[in-house]
């Protein structure tokens, strides 16, 4: 799917923020048949392609191996889940992407348990700022009204 999309007209296309490492779908095994699809749509269109591969890993190392694997793969850009994989790993995980080159898509999975309730909790712009001062590159925004808006009736 991500080469269709990307020979149709698309620049980027990105794993899903649940896509990790099923046993029907291996990490390494995806970074590479989407390494092969970016590379093929470029060559056919004669422009710049990429794909948000889904690095977020359970320990820092493991993340850091699977942005390794990327680089070396020669891929622009890479996700991490930055709530879920926690601040101090997507600085890391930002560091990495500097020294190598790459670009950090940051995605904000599990953001609404934070930013939802208007009474508690913190506005997302506080999170995106502190994204930011973590060393994301961009910002995954969601919708203009959100998918989880609206209050439930009692």
């Amino acid at each position: 799917a991500c080469y269709e999309c990307l020979r149709g007209g698309l620049d980027f296309t990105k794993d899903d923020e649940n896509v990790n490492s099923q046993p029907f779908m291996r990490w390494r095994d995806r970074f590479l048949f989407v390494s092969e699809a970016i590379y093929k749509s470029q060559a056919e269109s004669g422009e710049i392609k990429g794909h948000y591969l889904n690095a977020t890993a359970g320990t820092c190392e493991e993340m850091l191996k699977r942005a390794e694997c990327a680089a070396g793969f020669g891929v622009p850009i890479i996700m991490h889940d930055y709530l879920t994989g926690g601040f101090t790993a997507n600085t890391s995980l930002a560091l990495y992407c500097r020294d190598q080159g790459l670009l950090l898509h940051i995605h904000r999975a599990m953001h609404a348990v934070i930013d939802r309730q208007r009474n508690h909790g913190m506005h997302f712009r506080v999170l995106a700022k502190a994204l930011r001062m973590s060393g994301g590159d961009h910002l995954h925004s969601g919708t203009v009204v959100g998918k989880l808006e609206g209050e439930r009736e009692v």
